[in-house]
């Protein structure tokens, strides 16, 4: 028993957790695919509040606008360089019949949006509305067409109405106050065609692919690519077919993944969850996705080896319940320091894969799933998640450095799905070079509980520091309210240094995003 107290005196004398240590190592002499601006694309839906009070109040409301769209969002949307934005959905899309947006206001039909807590939809905002959108934010429209209630006729019309010099469509456009047609290049025909864009079998969609993009025709030099509504998460069937049967009669093929729980019964709440539910997201956007994109790109290699069909994920990021008190149908849910962790180890992932991947868009870009903003009558917030895209920006068209990652790792499962364990690492990092020879660094600790100190080999790349910024929070819940909008801030971060070896040794802080920029 003497012995006791010595022993305790010898345990409380150790460090309270000895600093993990990780290695990351470029290989710059492989660095060649770009990462494609579209690989940051957004999303809006007609749903919920993310077009009507997240992106448009109408030029004649009290809230700051241009032309009927929200000052503070336009801003924000142009500070993280928005290159893509993809309308008007998702599964609304596949309702929405184009000739009731356009027009006097007053004289626009009404109709209700079955897909989302039968909202009456007043089609205010239509195609007028959103390609004056995207010019003003300098971004590519993605455009969905209906093909689960339309017909070919429509769409064919809707293609020659906004992009036309002239013709029928064309004078109504011009009727309507458009003299010019806007560039439109992506064209996506049909949207979860598998589900709420039909149920169809994926042999039967590849048919209406066929004689549905036969029709969207090219006018007056602008260039389509048509887009094929893809699988789902794990679908590899749906792939096969439409490889085997469409093949590169589309441009591309599109995917849905998203980080929830379970999609019957709850989903897990955004801002209250256990740590064990924080690393199950954090290893499902990291390599879950890994080898969910694995799988699918080895059977779009298998008819495609020259790469011409790209695979576009057009529809990922987290779902979680709705916040309480919120319409279920709209899907407003709030966005925590777990979010901009799934964020950046999507990002980090997605980078890896554009030899085939060309863009992707996360859901949705306001009010709704993972967004960027949350709005609320005249006040916007900005998210962890947008933050970590504004972080990112730098990684737009810069060529992507291949990188080897050895850290420890983490076991994480998911009894409510009953999934195998997933075994991931606790750094996620990506990198790359910009056209005047920047190297951007991304990296990101999961560590709940302990700092990670990482060396990172350059091979032989020199500069010095000319950026660095981190984005963490004392905890994983933390997130950005209208009363409280900096909860979740980025700021400098001053833990990197260049040794005399030459390598970059950084000290992150757990749970942490940090980008550096060296030149």
């Amino acid at each position: 028993m003497k012995r006791l107290p010595l022993l305790l005196a010898a345990l409380m004398a150790l460090p309270a957790m000895a600093q993990k240590q990780s290695t990351v190592t470029l290989r710059p002499s492989e660095a060649k695919e770009t990462i494609n601006k579209e690989i940051y694309g957004q999303f809006a839906e007609h749903l919920g509040s993310c077009i009507y009070g997240g992106l448009w109040v109408g030029p004649d409301s009290d809230i700051p606008n241009t032309n009927g769209y929200r000052n503070d969002v336009l801003q924000a949307l142009r500070d993280i360089k928005v290159p893509l934005m993809r309308w008007p959905g998702g599964c609304f899309a596949d309702e929405y019949h184009w000739m009731d947006g356009i027009g006097p206001k007053e004289n626009r039909p009404r109709m209700v949006n079955n897909n989302w807590g039968g909202t009456v939809e007043d089609n205010s905002f239509g195609t007028h509305e959103f390609l004056n959108l995207c010019e003003l934010l300098d971004c590519e429209p993605y455009v969905s067409m209906n093909v689960g209630s339309g017909t070919v006729e429509e769409t064919a019309k809707w293609v020659e109405y906004m992009t036309a010099e002239s013709g029928p469509m064309a004078k109504l456009r011009k009727q309507n106050g458009r003299e010019k047609p806007w560039k439109v290049k992506y064209i996506g025909v049909g949207n979860e065609s598998w589900g709420c864009g039909g149920t169809m079998r994926p042999e039967y969609y590849g048919d209406l692919f066929r004689r549905y993009s036969t029709y969207c025709r090219e006018y007056d030099g602008n260039k389509l690519y048509k887009v094929a509504s893809g699988a789902s998460d794990y679908d590899y069937d749906w792939t096969e077919t439409m490889m085997k049967n469409v093949g590169t009669r589309m441009h591309g093929l599109s995917l849905h993944y998203y980080t929830c729980y379970t999609w019957d019964g709850s989903k897990g709440s955004a801002t209250d969850f256990t740590a064990d539910q924080y690393y199950w997201a954090v290893a499902k956007c990291g390599v879950g996705v890994q080898e969910v994109l694995d799988k699918q790109i080895a059977i779009m290699d298998k008819y495609d080896s020259k790469n011409k069909v790209g695979l576009l994920l057009d529809e990922w990021g987290t779902w979680w319940d709705t916040e309480p008190g919120t319409n279920p149908g709209h899907l407003f849910q709030q966005n925590a320091m777990r979010d901009a962790m799934v964020a950046a180890f999507s990002l980090n992932t997605f980078h890896q894969y554009t030899r085939r991947m060309k863009m992707t868009n996360i859901a949705q870009v306001a009010n709704v799933l993972q967004s960027m903003v949350l709005t609320k009558d005249n006040k916007m917030v900005l998210t962890p998640t947008y933050y970590v895209f504004k972080m990112y920006v730098p990684n737009m068209e810069a060529v992507n450095i291949p990188l080897d990652i050895q850290s420890d790792t983490f076991s994480a499962e998911n009894e409510r799905e009953k999934s195998q364990p997933r075994t991931s690492p606790y750094i996620s990092a990506s990198a790359s070079r910009s056209a005047d020879g920047t190297i951007n660094i991304n990296l990101a600790n999961a560590d709940l509980k302990q700092s990670n100190k990482l060396t990172i080999n350059l091979a032989g790349i020199k500069g010095k520091i000319v950026a660095s910024t981190i984005l963490t929070s004392k905890d994983m819940k933390d997130h950005n309210t209208f009363d409280r909008p900096s909860t979740v801030i980025p700021v400098e971060f001053k833990g990197a240094k260049i040794d005399k070896q030459g390598n970059l040794i950084v000290d992150m802080p757990k749970m942490s995003i940090v980008t550096l920029q060296v030149k």
